[in-house]
């Protein structure tokens, strides 16, 4: 095996429309300069106004690309996004225990930025028991906070309470993303707890737009991204949303509804 450039690698679906998923992880790994590579677990065809169907990828062809790659390339970090079942979560982490595929970044696939739900309660249920005890760093949005923690999260004494016990499950360190839905809102600020026990902040205006699809996904996969350059946790989350802002706030007129952000902008940006 040679030493190579950083590599990330994915596990996650791939969005047909490019907005989501594995595209947007890979958009978001090809701008920090890190190779991307994409393991998948499921496929959806979508567009800008909604997913239309899903094909969860055989678990013997989930374990296949597992093995190939780990066979072949020296991988930094690594990042989950949607793993749809128990059977494909179980795979995922026997495979992370097994293989040495550097930083985890665990970006939970479990409520929408809307609040809707997208995970089962057995799916849950193996959720919290395999894939958060091998979490260097977890980037729940806010509904996925309320449901991990069972709090309202309504003060910002709740949300490090939110965090301290999200680190009690095992995750090393916690990013516990601002809420985006308040009236009147100006700012958003993400809370991380990081594993020596400190809290820091990050703020950056509210941007109001529709163009929105991939935002989670780009703030984990670039965290996975400056983590597999060996980045420190505080830097990399700062790298992060940064570059997750300048792509929010330079929309791209793609689709005709919900539309994706704009990676390019955020290079630009970031290069400059």
């Amino acid at each position: 095996m040679m030493e190579q450039e950083p590599i990330a690698v994915t596990i996650a679906g791939n969005d047909s429309d490019g907005s989501a998923g594995m595209p947007a992880d890979l958009h978001s790994f090809y701008a920090r300069n890190v190779y991307g590579m994409g393991l998948m677990t499921a496929a959806v065809a979508g567009n800008t106004t909604g997913i239309y169907a899903q094909q969860i990828m055989p678990v013997d062809f989930i374990q296949k690309q597992f093995d190939v790659l780990a066979e072949d390339f020296n991988i930094k970090a690594a990042k989950t996004g949607m793993v749809a079942d128990s059977e494909i979560m179980n795979c995922v982490a026997d495979n992370l225990e097994k293989y040495d595929f550097g930083k985890i970044v665990i970006d939970p696939v479990i409520s929408t930025k809307h609040g809707n739900t997208l995970m089962d309660d057995d799916s849950y249920n193996t959720f919290i028991k395999r894939l958060v005890p091998l979490a260097d760093v977890i980037t729940p949005n806010f509904y996925e906070q309320r449901k991990l923690t069972g709090l309202e999260l309504n003060t910002l004494d709740e949300v490090k309470k939110g965090a301290h016990l999200l680190q009690e499950m095992g995750a090393k360190n916690v990013l516990m993303k601002g809420r985006h839905d308040l009236d009147n809102q100006t700012e958003v600020t993400d809370l991380l707890l990081t594993e020596d026990g400190k809290f820091h902040t990050f703020t950056k205006p509210y941007f109001k737009t529709d163009r929105v699809n991939g935002t989670g996904d780009t703030l984990s996969a670039v965290i996975a991204a400056e983590l597999a350059k060996g980045n420190s946790i505080l830097n990399s989350v700062k790298i992060a949303k940064d570059f997750t802002y300048d792509a929010i706030s330079h929309p791209i007129e793609v689709g005709s509804k919900w539309g994706p952000i704009n990676h390019m902008a955020a290079q630009k940006e970031t290069e400059e």
